[in-house]
């Protein structure tokens, strides 16, 4: 079936658990996508990590049949996308190869940071929406509130919207002939040259790269020769398909389609996403707009905790990377921690989830040093250096100033959390920049230095809020900011895992309390250790640990004591300053971890 007025694209949004993997499961259930027998929770998500922790990390798509009170049957390609911030990119895509959405809201929750962040980049792109009031079995629903919600903070007519529930099931019927009723058809005709846009690509040991495509004009077929249109390069169709949501051989995609191909292409570098497909025998002259591709902005350094695990950490790198174009690495030795790698990830979540299907997947016991951002340091001469490691930066005489990234938060909170909530991000160097309300919920929005953010605003959001608040973020340029290198030493050795770049009027506190911390941390050794923060040359902090000492004048008695008790020990003395100068101190991995647990409170 070609007629492509019964076919309809359309994205499932939300915030983080309003619901929208679980209302896919019942509209997959309801159209015989799966039998009882192979109905699962969140079908959708396949991760084992994404089922654990109840969130999507990677947007999915299903195709299926719907038969209408009309009569007719329709083609339901649905997009289940992901709702936290850190995974915004994936939800971008997945809108851009849609004309509609489905906006689910949870009924007891009401509106939240990343609904709006969501609805915004539908809007964007003229999506037609209707709103799906989710959750309604439950006591605390308050389903006229959430309308007015929807209404005031978003500005979207509640009038056709549904109200329905993921679990019972309730409402869904009226959710698919609306699907049918208000959102539109694919334009793009048949007969035209192809033209398909590349939504997504990832790795199948088995096959290969498997190419995402949403097809705007022409058809796409199997034996058919492609060209993509970033690197010129042309290959052979080797398989056409489609995921209902289990994939399925078809022989050709039409235009207004959604479905995935198969090219024997090895290396996911080779497909951008974004991309243009077309037919390798009749070339387009200009390419779809495509994507803005997804820039990592937070990195840390993994080191592996037994050196001998490096190769395993960088062959699970490499498999990673083959399913997760957003995170880039390269490697990095430090004299603390031996070989490891600097990674680039799109958020703290995404850095977590990544370091957690390391340790999982392959079997690798991780150290992670403190999360840092790209600084733009411009040198004196005017050359300007993109800095994301804190241990490569310049010395201080050649550097005329620092530039740091600083975003745009939108953070939607009850009332009763609020002053403590804007006493938080001014503490982060925060400058608000507008506050309005919705019932008695604030609406507030804040520039702020993204350093301050990604290492424990969140957590302390939610704590200060009892988890009510919700917080979603954009990346809005970079700023000159008062920023310093704080150095830690130990035994007068830098520790380059341990080295930050701070704000000037934050240094010296977080210096105090990282030697306070290490004094706890490092053991004792045979001599002293001089643990010491400092910024430039300037010590601004320290902390000593004492040496054991061994009791040489017990055996001591007679004539001549006190003098054979001096020279004792003076040679004690000097045997202590021997081993300070040659010893070497281990630093353990718990202190480590402890020091990245520090919060950069003011």
């Amino acid at each position: 079936m070609s007629d492509i007025n019964r076919i309809r694209n359309f994205a499932i949004i939300a915030h983080i658990d309003h619901g929208k993997s679980t209302i896919a499961d019942r509209i997959i259930h309801k159209c015989g996508g799966l039998t009882d027998r192979e109905m699962s929770a969140q079908v959708l998500d396949s991760m084992d990590i994404e089922k654990e922790r109840g969130i999507t990390i990677k947007a999915q798509t299903v195709r299926l049949n719907y038969k209408a009170k009309d009569g007719k049957v329709y083609i339901l390609n649905i997009i289940d996308t992901p709702g936290h911030v850190d995974f915004s990119y994936e939800v971008s895509r997945s809108l851009s190869a849609c004309e509609g959405s489905l906006l689910i809201v949870d009924s007891t929750q009401g509106v939240e940071a990343q609904t709006l962040a969501n609805v915004y980049q539908a809007l964007e792109i003229n999506h037609e929406i209707i709103p799906i009031l989710n959750k309604i079995d439950l006591p605390a629903s308050d389903v006229g509130k959430a309308k007015k919600e929807i209404e005031d903070v978003i500005g979207i007519d509640t009038s056709e919207s549904i109200n329905c529930s993921g679990k019972t099931g309730e409402g869904i019927d009226n959710i698919l002939e609306s699907i049918i009723k208000i959102l539109p058809s694919p334009k793009g005709t048949e007969n035209d040259k192809l033209k398909s846009l590349l939504v997504d690509s990832w790795y199948d040991s088995y096959l290969g790269v498997v190419i995402l495509v949403r097809v705007i004009d022409g058809k796409i077929k199997k034996g058919m020769k492609i060209k993509l249109m970033s690197n010129d390069q042309e290959y052979l169709i080797e398989k056409v398909g489609v995921f209902t949501p289990k994939p399925t051989d078809i022989d050709q995609l039409s235009s207004g389609q959604i479905g995935f191909i198969i090219t024997g292409i090895k290396s996911l570098l080779e497909t951008k996403v974004g991309d243009t497909i077309c037919d390798a025998s009749d070339s387009l002259d200009t390419p779809l707009p495509g994507f803005k591709p997804s820039k990592p902005v937070v990195f840390c350094g993994l080191f592996p905790v037994d050196s001998s695990e490096y190769q395993k950490l960088k062959d699970g790198l490499a498999k990673l990377r083959l399913n997760d174009a957003s995170f880039s690495y390269e490697g990095e030795s430090s004299s603390a921690l031996g070989l490891g790698f600097r990674c680039g990830f799109l958020g703290l979540l995404h850095l977590e989830i990544t370091t957690e299907r390391l340790e999982r997947e392959f079997d690798v016991n991780l150290i992670t040093t403190t999360p840092g951002v790209i600084y733009k340091v411009h040198k004196v001469k005017g050359d300007i250096i993109d800095l994301q490691n804190p241990s490569n930066m310049p010395d201080p005489t050649i550097i005329e100033k620092i530039e740091e990234p600083w975003i745009k938060a939108t953070i939607i909170t009850p009332d009763e959390y609020l002053g403590t909530i804007i006493k938080i991000c001014q503490d982060k160097r925060g400058i608000q920049t507008n506050l309005t309300y919705s019932g008695n919920r604030a609406v507030l929005s804040y520039d702020l230095p993204l350093n301050e953010i990604v290492f424990d605003f969140n957590d302390r959001l939610k704590s200060v809020s009892s988890g009510y608040a919700s917080f979603e973020y954009e990346i809005t340029g970079h700023k000159e900011g008062d920023l310093v290198k704080l150095s830690i030493l130990v035994n007068t050795e830098p520790v380059d895992a341990l080295a930050m770049i701070i704000h000037k009027d934050f240094a010296e506190k977080t210096g105090r309390q990282v030697c306070e911390k290490l004094k706890d941390l490092i053991p004792r050794h045979n001599f002293m250790i001089p643990i010491q923060a400092a910024i430039g040359g300037k010590i601004v902090a320290r902390e000593s640990i004492k040496g054991f000492s061994k009791d040489v004048l017990t055996k001591i008695h007679g004539g001549g004591a006190a003098d054979r008790k001096k020279k004792l020990l003076k040679k004690q003395k000097k045997g202590k300053a021997r081993s300070k100068q040659f010893g070497r101190v281990e630093i353990p991995q718990e202190a480590f971890i402890g020091v990245l647990k520090i919060s950069k409170e003011t």
